[in-house]
């Protein structure tokens, strides 16, 4: 069984709300941490063997591979999860844009709000993304209001104007 299947199995055996809640806790702190430390170094590729990575975040090569589940989308390259094992050699570039996009994506304030962005993109640039996203995520009705300028030009309110018809 490769890892990420172990990685899929180990979540899905969480059963109680407690065992889920404690489980998340804990990975979702090593994920922050490791996310800082991705920061802090500027680390733009993660590269090297999956174990070796594994150990160097201070995580096991499953749970690695969960954060590697996550991260994924936001490499240039997306990794074939299903094939990892803890000799797969990694090479695969961060593009930190795409990165934020996704934090805020997945509504993980912890990790788009890390001081250690400061080094990675500027605040003006964080501010647009986080803009873009938003916009990217607000409904748009074609819809014309009844008391707004008819879209003809006529100067009179819609519901006067076209509206009435």
């Amino acid at each position: 069984m490769g890892l990420y299947e172990q990685w899929k199995k180990a979540v899905e055996g969480l059963v109680t709300p407690q065992q889920q809640n404690a489980f998340w806790a804990d990975y979702f702190e090593k994920e922050k941490e490791n996310y800082r430390s991705i920061l802090e170094r500027r680390m733009g590729k993660l590269e090297g063997k999956l174990k070796d990575l594994a150990d160097g975040f201070g995580m096991e090569p499953v749970v690695f591979t969960g954060f590697l589940d996550g991260i994924n989308t936001s490499l240039k390259e997306e990794l074939d999860l299903d094939s990892l094992d803890e000799e797969t050699e990694l090479s695969s570039e961060i593009d930190f844009e795409k990165l934020y996009w996704n934090m805020h994506e997945a509504k993980a304030d912890w990790l788009y709000n890390l001081k250690e962005w400061d080094n990675i993109l500027p605040e003006e640039r964080r501010r647009e993304l986080a803009r873009e996203f938003r916009q990217s995520k607000m409904a748009v009705s074609n819809k014309v209001g009844r008391n707004v300028p008819c879209p003809c030009g006529s100067g009179k309110k819609y519901k006067k104007c076209c509206g009435a018809r």
